[in-house]
């Protein structure tokens, strides 16, 4: 069963170099490869989509991104700094895209197996938002190991329905939930079909200077071609090389919940 009408299905990465915790993040090296490039080489082996674009701000500060994008001949569109989604939404029609796989730049350890099967689910016609979720059923931002390996997928006219509902111009935290209200889209959640326990502790993603040890550990262990089950191999193999990241769960539990986007900003349906 193929996707409706040979629909056009983009990743965008959402990427700038201004993070707090972790500046110019996207460009810092393992084993001397920018960590932006690592990321889209590995998307790059799935077989189901057209493009892959960043989309970063259109701040002075990003200059130097878009200059290293232009030389690696890598798509980008420039939008705004704090409404990524009025950011994706401005890229998905400058590409004319129709599914946008929503994969955040710092979520490097994206496995294209669970990526694919993301993509696969839009074979439904009816499935207009796509997410991962540990259960089937409940959208928990906090496990960073199924939102590590697994990017969400949306259709573009869910996302303009979004944007165009939406009370705040900034979405940059917590995005995803504006997808999950009742009465905005029809969704369906994905997970990782394993038996495998998850350990939730483990953190996939960049966004402090410990989460570039752990991945420099990790890539160091197993290279650049990898996915979820090998994380897990090596997470029973050698659990104390995660230790690295520990502490700072909680402190990113805090941030999320102070800066999320909150959802009483969509107005209520009369």
């Amino acid at each position: 069963m193929k996707i409706q009408n040979d629909k056009k299905i983009d990743i965008f990465i959402l990427a700038r170099l201004n993070s707090s915790r972790l500046p110019k993040k996207q460009l810092k090296k393992i084993d001397n490869k920018p960590i932006l490039k690592i990321l889209v080489n590995r998307l790059k082996k799935s077989k189901k989509i057209r493009n892959i674009i960043i989309c970063t701000t259109n701040k002075k500060t990003d200059d130097e991104l878009v200059n290293y994008l232009k030389k690696e001949k890598i798509l980008y569109y420039r939008g705004s700094e704090k409404d990524v989604l009025k950011r994706m939404l401005g890229a998905a029609k400058k590409f004319c895209t129709d599914i946008i796989i929503d994969v955040e730049g710092d979520k490097i350890y994206t496995d294209t197996k669970m990526m694919d099967l993301v993509i696969k689910q839009f074979q439904n016609p009816k499935n207009e938002c796509v997410i991962a979720s540990k259960n089937k059923k409940d959208f928990d931002p906090t496990d960073h190991f199924i939102h590590g390996v697994f990017p969400a997928g949306f259709k573009t006219s869910i996302l303009e329905k979004v944007c165009n509902n939406k009370k705040t111009n900034n979405t940059e935290t917590g995005y995803k939930e504006l997808f999950l209200q009742k009465g905005i889209c029809d969704k369906t959640f994905v997970t990782i079909p394993t038996n495998h326990k998850i350990p939730k502790k483990i953190r996939l993603t960049l966004d402090y200077p410990e989460d570039l040890k752990l991945a420099k550990k990790i890539f160091a262990e197993l290279g650049d071609d990898f996915g979820y089950k090998d994380i897990l191999k090596l997470y029973n193999k050698n659990p104390e090389i995660f230790e690295i990241t520990k502490k700072i769960s909680d402190e990113w539990k805090v941030n999320y919940q102070k800066n999320i986007v909150k959802k009483d900003f969509m107005p209520k349906k009369s």
